[in-house]
């Protein structure tokens, strides 16, 4: 099945989405790395991360003038945000965007949510960036630019495959 959601989600029903679906996402998705999830665990998020689509990625934004711009935004390795993971799920988070599968403490924690983790494919950096239409915002540069939290606005970005869905099954296994 081929899906377009709107995100942050509000209402939509997760649990329709089985592994292997494909999905698109309109409005709002967040890079979150694993320094940034490590300090969301430990001071908060800096927003409110209900419904939330958490980007696995360390964008390449330049500054021109006062406003950002995206150069490239591809996933990088989930795994490195399994300690993290599951705890930010708890905050609210529903859609997961990363590559190369994340580990049964994470499955969990979806199931748990009604949340899932999709796929995006590494190497299609500059497919991603043309869904951005925006950079809303910024937080914690002090990170630096990877490990930054970008809030962008995206159209139709993706395709995006559903590699563990809510009800547990994955790709993966």
């Amino acid at each position: 099945m081929e899906r377009k959601l709107n995100v942050p989600i509000k209402d939509e029903n997760l649990n329709e989405l089985k592994a292997g679906d494909v999905v698109y996402l309109t409005g709002n998705i967040l890079t979150a790395r694993d320094q940034a999830h490590k300090r969301i665990i430990e001071q908060g998020a800096p927003f409110d991360i209900s419904g939330a689509a958490l980007f696995h990625a360390g964008p390449i934004v330049t500054k021109e003038d006062e406003n950002y711009k995206m150069v490239a935004i591809g996933p990088t390795t989930s795994m490195r945000m399994n300690p993290y993971q599951s705890d930010v799920l708890d905050m609210g988070a529903k859609i997961i965007i990363g590559k190369g599968g994340m580990d049964d403490t994470v499955r969990e924690a979806l199931v748990r949510n009604n949340a899932i983790y999709v796929v995006a494919t590494g190497g299609c950096a500059a497919l991603y960036v043309d869904a951005v239409e925006k950079i809303e915002g910024v937080d914690w540069l002090d990170l630096g630019m990877p490990e930054a939290i970008w809030n962008l606005k995206v159209k139709n970005f993706g395709p995006l495959i559903v590699a563990m869905d809510s009800e547990g099954n994955s790709l993966y296994d």
